[in-house]
């Protein structure tokens, strides 16, 4: 069985292509992007975590059976997520009721404890 060798220049190219998506990650946190800020954060993340999972842990050169497991985890996750985001937009959150008027509202229990 021959093993796919990957060369020292590919390694040291995503290895800086890493280095200047965390200094861009850093960059965007300080910029007001609106709604936009978590896209940008996961659109970079995405975009490091493919390069991490692809070179690092060697899956562009994996055979099909590798690729169809990494494929079924992230559709498990994606899922997940949805379940997550479904039960989450669906709920009826209550307003915050706010500090109470007074303390003589909790007279009545306190007296009831002692």
């Amino acid at each position: 069985m021959s093993e796919h060798i990957v060369p020292v220049k590919t390694y040291l190219a995503v290895f800086v292509s890493l280095i200047l998506l965390t200094a861009l990650t850093t960059w965007v946190a300080y910029i007001d992007l609106g709604p936009f800020n978590t896209v940008a954060a996961l659109v970079i993340a995405v975009t490091k975590m493919l390069l991490v999972v692809l070179f690092f842990m060697h899956v562009k050169y994996s055979s099909g059976m590798t690729k169809i497991v990494i494929i079924a985890g992230v559709f498990w996750l994606a899922i997940l997520i949805t379940l997550t985001m479904a039960d989450e937009m669906t709920r009826v959150w209550t307003p915050d009721p706010g500090p109470w008027s007074s303390p003589s509202v909790l007279l009545p229990f306190v007296s009831r404890l002692l």
